[in-house]
C-alpha cells in the first residue's frame, strides 16, 4: 500500500498560477484558477510566497517553448520561497511547515509563477536565516548561477584577478560577492550611476561599459562571468591571460571567436546552472555570515507578472525583480 501524503485539510484544491498559451508579448501572460498539484514519491508541495523573475522567464515567454522543447501552454517561473505543506512518499529531509527556498527542475518547467509548486524535495534547502521570502526567492536561480560558475566550474581561489559583466544584475551583484568572498580581486562593469553601490559590494575595480572598453583597459584576468554574449566574448578574451577561463552562461554559439580562444590559450566554456542543494546551503552560509547580500529591484502581485516582465527587459534593473503569489507576512 502507498505510504500516504501528509496534507493539511485546510490545503485548497486549487490555485492561482500565471498561464500562457501563446507565444507573444508580456500581455499573453494571464492568472488562472487551476487544480493544485498532489507532491509524487521524493516531492514536496510548497506554497509559494516569492517566486523571482529572472531572463530565462521572459525568453521562453517570447519563443512559447521551454529549452527542453515543452510546448505551450505551461506557467513560467523557477525561483521558489515558500513554506513545505505537505510531502510526498520517501521524504524525509523536510516536513510540513519548514521554510525553503531553491530552483527545482531547471531548465524543465517549474511552475513558479503559482500559489503552490511541487518539486524533489533536494531541490530545496532551509530558507537563509535574516531573510524574508521575498529577498529568499529573490536568490536560487542568480546565486546558483554565480556560485556553480565562479566556484565549481572556474575554481574561483584567492588572489585572482576575476572579471564580471553587469555587476549590478541580477547574477552580477551576486557573483561580485562570491567572488570577493573566496578572495579574489573583483573587476566588474556596469554603468557609472551604479558604480557605487557595486563598489559597496565588493568590487575592486569598476569600468563604465558605456565610455570604456575593456579590451584595452583590463589585461591579466583569470577568469571572466560573461552574461552577455555576442561581441563581448572577443573583448572579453582579450583580457584574460594565458590560461585563463572564460564562463559564459549564454551558449557558445557560431558567433564565439573560437579560434582567437584557441589561439591566446584561454578555456572557454558553456555553463547551465542547475538544481543544487548543496550550492543553496554554501549560498546560505555567505548570507547567515554577513558576505553575500541581494538587491530587489521590484516586488509585483501575481496580477501584475506582465508589469514585472516589462521591466525586466528594459535591462536597466539593479538585482531582482520578485513575484509574491501569497503575499510575505
Amino acid at each position: 500500500m502507498p505510504q500516504p501524503v501528509d496534507t493539511p485539510v485546510d490545503t485548497p484544491p486549487t490555485m492561482r498560477a500565471v498561464s500562457q498559451d501563446r507565444a507573444g508579448t508580456p500581455d499573453v501572460l494571464t492568472v488562472v484558477e487551476t487544480a493544485r498539484p498532489e507532491p509524487s514519491r521524493g516531492e514536496i508541495l510548497v506554497r509559494v510566497h516569492a517566486a523571482g523573475v529572472n531572463p530565462a522567464d521572459w525568453k521562453t515567454r517570447e519563443r512559447g517553448v521551454f529549452a527542453d522543447g515543452t510546448p505551450l501552454p505551461f506557467t513560467l517561473g523557477f525561483d521558489v520561497s515558500g513554506v513545505v505543506t505537505s510531502v510526498g512518499a520517501g521524504v524525509t529531509v523536510f516536513r510540513p511547515g519548514d521554510e525553503v527556498f531553491g530552483m527545482p527542475r531547471f531548465p524543465h518547467p517549474a511552475g513558479a509563477y503559482a500559489e503552490y509548486v511541487t518539486a524533489p524535495a533536494r531541490h530545496f534547502a532551509p530558507r537563509p536565516r535574516g531573510l524574508d521570502h521575498t529577498q529568499a526567492g529573490a536568490l536560487p536561480l542568480a546565486a546558483l548561477t554565480a556560485w556553480q560558475a565562479l566556484v565549481d566550474t572556474a575554481a574561483v581561489r584567492p588572489g585572482q584577478r576575476v572579471l564580471i559583466h553587469a555587476g549590478a544584475g541580477g547574477v552580477g551583484h551576486l557573483a561580485v560577492q562570491i567572488a570577493k568572498a573566496r578572495g579574489a580581486y573583483v573587476i566588474a562593469t556596469a554603468s557609472a550611476a551604479k558604480h557605487d553601490l557595486v563598489r559597496a559590494l565588493g568590487a575592486d575595480e569598476l569600468i563604465d561599459y558605456r565610455t570604456q572598453d575593456i579590451a584595452t583597459t583590463v589585461r591579466d584576468v583569470d577568469v571572466v562571468l560573461d552574461s552577455i554574449g555576442g561581441a563581448t566574448w572577443s573583448r572579453s578574451l582579450r583580457t584574460l591571460r594565458r590560461g585563463g577561463t572564460l564562463v559564459s552562461i549564454l551558449p557558445l554559439d557560431d558567433t564565439f571567436p573560437s579560434r582567437q580562444a584557441e589561439e591566446a590559450g584561454v578555456r572557454a566554456v558553456f555553463m547551465l546552472v542547475e538544481p543544487d542543494q548543496q550550492g543553496l546551503r554554501e549560498i546560505s552560509a555567505l548570507i547567515e555570515d554577513g558576505r553575500l547580500r541581494v538587491i530587489v529591484d521590484a516586488v509585483f502581485a501575481l496580477e501584475q507578472v506582465s508589469h514585472a516582465h516589462v521591466l525586466g527587459e528594459t535591462g536597466r534593473t539593479t538585482g531582482k525583480i520578485v513575484l509574491t503569489p501569497v503575499p510575505t507576512p
